[in-house]
């Protein structure tokens, strides 16, 4: 089981991110994206990890429905977005016990491309927009994690996202979102066969502050992600994502009002791959791609959001 635990540090603690608000009719969290493998363990082992990961995005709010996007109302929203992030992940020494912590900041890159039609003048004109520059830093103080057992394991975090990003009125695309998250987040894993079946889950909270320039406060929301994972001998691995979104708030302030709240909700599935490659004993390269099919999907874009996380030992 040791090396299981070395593989955890790499995958557990390098969550990606995502690059909109519920203002933005979608969220820090997209649908299944923010499990990784081995959620529930920070491993004994202390030390300095690095992750690279990148989210490729594309979807719609068609039809007729109202977004509010960057203090306006867009309508036939349509947007595609990249997210590339790199995360220092160091594991504190707390020695041996059940209980091991670790610490966590990323630095994200975002480039962004949305068009919509937008009220102007008494009628709506079709409006496109473009964004590229460094995202919000998104950061855990403290990641804690209990083993119940060898193969038992939990992970309790709180994750910030800091308003870091240029952000103007007015605009289909922006740097940022211009509003602080606090995510509290609970992971579990259970492993099988040995440590070659795994079973993650990832629930958590995004409680949003308001964005001072538009005058708009997104309502909490609650997501669950799960992850299946099948691992072979050779190194490859094979399963099953999927995720949970549902807003507990309605939005609020004058756009959200118009829009009766702007509560959403979405539902995610889709397959997983990844491949880890162990030298040196403790020296671990891997990589991890999953691509999701989103439906039921209620105020929010609904698109197929593609992860890619690939984790480099130091």
């Amino acid at each position: 089981m040791r090396w299981l635990l070395k593989l955890a540090m790499i995958f557990a603690l390098s969550q990606p991110t995502w690059v909109s608000a519920t203002e933005g009719a979608l969220g820090r969290s997209i649908t299944g994206a923010q499990i990784t493998s081995y959620v529930g363990i920070v491993p004994p082992s202390p030390g300095l990890q690095v992750s690279l990961s990148y989210v490729y995005y594309s979807g719609t709010v068609g039809g007729a429905r109202q977004a509010p996007v960057g203090g306006l109302l867009a309508v036939d929203t349509k947007a595609t977005a990249n997210l590339y992030a790199a995360a220092l992940i160091y594991v504190w020494n707390t020695g041996q016990g059940r209980w091991n912590f670790a610490s966590m900041f990323t630095l994200p890159y975002m480039t962004t491309d949305a068009t919509a039609d937008v009220a102007f003048a008494g009628r709506a004109v079709r409006t496109t927009d473009s964004s590229s520059a460094l995202y919000d830093l998104y950061f855990a103080p403290v990641i804690a994690s209990y083993h119940v057992s060898e193969v038992e394991h939990w992970s309790f975090g709180v994750y910030v996202y800091a308003p870091t990003a240029d952000f103007q009125k007015g605009k289909l695309a922006n740097d940022g979102l211009n509003v602080w998250t606090t995510s509290p987040a609970v992971g579990y894993t259970h492993l099988f066969q040995q440590g070659t079946f795994e079973f993650s889950a990832l629930a958590g909270i995004d409680i949003y502050s308001r964005n001072n320039a538009t005058d708009y406060q997104n309502g909490s929301v609650f997501r669950l992600d799960a992850l299946v994972m099948k691992r072979l001998p050779n190194g490859w691995g094979f399963g099953v994502d999927g995720g949970w979104i549902y807003q507990l708030q309605d939005d609020s302030g004058p756009t959200a009002r118009l829009l009766n709240g702007f509560k959403g909700h979405a539902l995610a599935v889709g397959p997983a791959i990844e491949y880890a490659k162990t030298w040196d004993k403790d020296k671990t390269l891997s990589f991890n791609l999953r691509w999701m099919k989103e439906f039921d999907v209620t105020n929010r874009v609904k698109g197929d959001p593609l992860v890619l996380v690939v984790n480099i030992p130091m």
